[in-house]
């Protein structure tokens, strides 16, 4: 494996877990309406968990409202069972033709606590990208020891790890403040 190949390894590595947090924050609620609370969610659909945005189209009229429109109105009651067992702490209203999720708002303290388990969450996502970087520099000092990096080389190589370590910390870092100060709004 080149050196190349190591960095390589370790960005992907790095970039996977802040494409999970990315993913992840997508379905913390806050006080507005967002398509990412409901589109996650699996209804069981003719014996087959299926994504909800695969059934139906997801829309935010305003911002306290998700409104779901089944592509199948056979599918409406599955998709309200669904919601139901999401435990979105929301509760499905339906007509007959679609799905309306009021948002209600959040209380203080509950905006502490969303705020506090996206802390943990980025915590985990940062530890994971140290573990890259320490298994990329193991990869780089078994290189060094086989004589294949010289001792030069080596150097160069962890800088490279850092470096990419420090620019995937700040993303998480930026994440966690736009979706900890999305939060916190009212």
């Amino acid at each position: 494996m080149a050196l190349d190949e190591i960095l390589l390894e370790v960005e992907e590595k790095m970039d996977s877990a802040v494409e999970y947090f990315r993913k992840e924050l997508r379905g913390i609620r806050t006080g507005r309406a967002s398509a990412g609370l409901v589109d996650h969610v699996k209804v069981e659909y003719y014996g087959s968990p299926t994504d909800l945005r695969q059934l139906a189209s997801i829309s935010t009229p305003d911002a306290t409202l998700i409104v779901i429109k089944p592509f199948d109105p056979n599918s409406l009651k599955d998709i309200e069972r669904a919601i139901q067992a999401a435990n979105l702490g929301i509760n499905p209203s339906t007509d007959g033709k679609v799905v309306r999720l009021a948002i209600p708002p959040l209380s203080g303290e509950r905006r502490q606590q969303l705020s506090g388990q996206v802390k943990k969450m980025s915590e985990a996502v940062r530890v994971t990208i140290r573990n890259a970087r320490r298994d990329g520099n193991k990869e780089i000092d078994t290189r060094q020891k086989a004589s294949q990096l010289t001792e030069d080389e080596s150097k160069k190589a962890k800088e490279e790890t850092q470096k990419l370590t420090d620019q995937y910390e700040a993303k998480v870092t930026e994440l966690l403040e736009s979706k900890t100060k999305e939060i916190m709004e009212t």
